[in-house]
């Protein structure tokens, strides 16, 4: 009887099984950034970014599927103002001290062919948690020489209005709806 277990386990073993785990990215720090623009009173279109980003990109590229964790740390906001990025900080706007981290939990990727197209997800600012889809512009993956593995990139952005994260002050002299666009790089593990 043994051996008739042990000739089972080696066919199961041999069969050929698809179910392959998804390769998992750890985001790059040093490239990745979130930004955003809005118009000021009418007169220009005003940009900033959050300088301090962490997350992890699962892919399956088999599969044509994925997930997205992405963490921003609120305090990094830098808009090349120091008086500006600390307005930013305060009760008024992002309340950093009560909420410091904005996050985007992705719950569906868009694949044409090869290409991630889209990213549909939840946005959480200062705890109200919204449903985006963010378009991808730029995706590619490859074997990247200077750190021995496999990296992936992507470029994206999105519309929110301000006011639906509790972040809409002086609206409509500043404007409510705001484009965030992110500039992502990963490594794999």
């Amino acid at each position: 009887m043994p051996r008739i277990l042990i000739c089972l386990l080696f066919l199961l073993s041999s069969l050929p099984f698809s179910a392959q785990a998804a390769d998992r990215y750890i985001v790059d720090q040093e490239h990745t950034y979130s930004n955003f623009e809005y118009r000021h009173w009418g007169l220009s279109l005003q940009r900033g970014r959050f300088d301090k980003n962490s997350g992890v990109i699962e892919l399956d590229m088999d599969n044509k599927s994925g997930s997205l964790q992405i963490s921003i740390e609120a305090e990094s906001i830098n808009t090349g103002s120091d008086t500006f990025n600390n307005i930013l900080r305060s009760a008024n706007f992002f309340n950093v001290e009560k909420y410091p981290k904005i996050s985007f939990q992705s719950n569906r990727m868009v694949f044409n062919e090869d290409k991630l197209v889209q990213v549909e997800g939840d946005l959480t600012i200062k705890d109200v948690t919204r449903k985006v889809t963010v378009d991808i512009t730029q995706f590619e993956c490859r074997f990247m020489i200077l750190y021995l593995k496999r990296a992936c990139g992507a470029n994206g952005s999105t519309k929110i209005l301000r006011s639906d994260f509790g972040v809409g002050r002086y609206v409509p002299f500043v404007s409510d709806e705001v484009t965030l666009s992110f500039s992502v790089e990963a490594i794999k593990e």
